[in-house]
């Protein structure tokens, strides 16, 4: 989901595009972005672990740093996601960004322990919609509309 986003936001002129795994960025990431696409995996109806860990070990270095800058976000759920995007959402608000667009969850109806366990696949039509979300987001950010 990630990768679409980011391969759809690089075809936009004057913008930089980076992608970085949850694990590998830090609050510096988040002071040198224009605008950010949170992108996470729910996990036992909520933010997965090293999602949460990212935001946390970022959350108090850029507290009133980043505030006015837009953001998206995209969740891949397994059967509901809401309380994931709620609370990125809630996290976003404390930094105060601007949301640019409703969450984009990505349902992959995961249920029994077997699906769970299984590396996920995306079907063509939503990487279209997570390709979509990444090149709005570019688009914006080359316009100067956010």
């Amino acid at each position: 989901m990630a990768e679409a986003a980011a391969e759809a936001a690089r075809d936009e002129a004057h913008v930089e595009t980076i992608l970085k795994q949850a694990v590998d960025a830090g609050p510096d990431d988040l002071l040198s972005a224009d605008g950010y696409i949170f992108a996470a995996p729910e996990n036992l109806a909520a933010i997965a672990g090293l999602m949460k860990d990212f935001y946390d070990r970022c959350y108090y270095p850029v507290l009133g740093r980043i505030e006015g800058r837009p953001y998206a976000q995209m969740v891949c759920a397994g059967s509901d996601g809401e309380n994931c995007a709620r609370q990125t959402a809630r996290i976003a608000k404390g930094w105060r960004l601007k949301p640019v667009q409703d969450a984009l969850i990505i349902n992959v109806s995961a249920q029994t322990p077997e699906e769970i366990l299984a590396e996920k696949q995306i079907k063509a039509g939503d990487l279209a919609r997570c390709a979509e979300l990444g090149q709005a987001m570019a688009a914006g950010l080359s316009m100067g509309v956010f």
